[in-house]
């Protein structure tokens, strides 16, 4: 049975349908209409005298036969969007998109200066930044790189870290003055929290080989990190707060850090992406552009510190 080129387009259509797992997500993800991308499906089924689809009005699953096509599909397209690939890697100056996810504060705060930097340095490259405190499903919605606090929970993406973050215990002079100051651990269970969604409910402090567990309770919850911060600032109770938000803040005067002198647990920070992605060289030259350039805020904003302590 020969194969045309038109056969081929229909067989990564395909594959694209499996793998986003609808007509309306495939067609979005390549840039075709559902209608073209039905067309196609159908034309294949009848080339192919095969159902490989059961389809309803609210999903899709694959046929025996289905299955089986898919994997030669699957091939096809990655062998296509490998060669694509290596044609980018040859060029000596690196063009394409790179799609990005990241949380809202971390991403004002750190991500877009970076990227900002990284801009000028590779102006042909084009960014798609979209920031939000949910975590998306990155293949299905087709990002390259998602910024994350927290090791890998899904095994089929990959992770580099690219920094690690400190944090620190924080509220506003306001409400310490209201409350007074906690001098150790053991105050913190009588103080209100702002307590931020994502984290642990339990803090842990260390000092040397003791350890400390403190259950978190306050009248605010929040899951964005910002409005956290403003809510500790606006004097509603202490919060833990990673030293690159907090630390401009404590230079203004709109918070202050306690119990300095113990340590909170660090902030790894990921840059996660789909099997295979850093092969492309944008993507490598972006997560290694990543680390140097955190590697390098944290430094300054460690001098800035000590210098503000002196």
């Amino acid at each position: 049975m020969n194969v045309s080129f038109e056969q081929l387009k229909s067989m990564v259509v395909f594959s694209q349908v499996v793998e986003q797992g609808s007509l309306s997500g495939a067609a979005k993800h390549i840039g075709l209409s559902r209608a073209v991308v039905s067309y196609h499906l159908k034309k294949l089924e009848a080339h192919l005298s095969v159902k490989l689809l059961n389809r309803s009005t609210r999903s899709i699953s694959l046929t025996e036969e289905g299955k089986a096509y898919y994997q030669s599909c699957k091939v096809i397209a990655e062998q296509a969007f490998n060669a694509n690939r290596q044609i980018e890697n040859m060029k000596s100056e690196p063009v394409g998109l790179i799609r990005i996810t990241c949380p809202v504060n971390a991403g004002l705060e750190t991500i877009v200066p970076a990227l900002n930097e990284f801009k000028v340095l590779y102006p042909k490259i084009e960014l798609d930044v979209m920031l939000t405190d949910e975590i998306v499903n990155i293949i299905n919605q087709g990002f390259d790189l998602a910024i994350r606090g927290a090791p890998l929970v899904d095994s089929s993406l990959q992770a580099t870290k690219l920094c690690v973050l400190t944090t620190c215990l924080c509220g506003s002079p306001d409400y310490f003055d209201r409350n007074g100051r906690p001098s150790s651990p053991a105050d913190l269970s009588s103080h209100d929290w702002v307590i931020y969604k994502p984290l642990k409910k339990v803090l842990e402090l260390k000092k040397g080989a003791r350890s400390f567990s403190i259950e978190m309770k306050g009248s605010i919850t929040t899951n964005n990190a910002s409005a956290r911060t403003a809510f500790i600032e606006g004097g509603h109770g202490i919060g833990r707060v990673p030293t690159y938000d907090a630390w401009p803040k404590v230079k203004q005067g709109t918070l202050e850090t306690v119990l300095d002198d113990y340590h909170l647990s660090d902030i790894n920070i990921y840059g996660v992406f789909p099997p295979g992605a850093a092969d492309s060289k944008k993507l490598r030259l972006l997560l290694d552009f990543l680390k140097v350039y955190f590697d390098k805020q944290i430094s300054q904003m460690s001098l800035s510190k000590t210098h503000f302590n002196q």
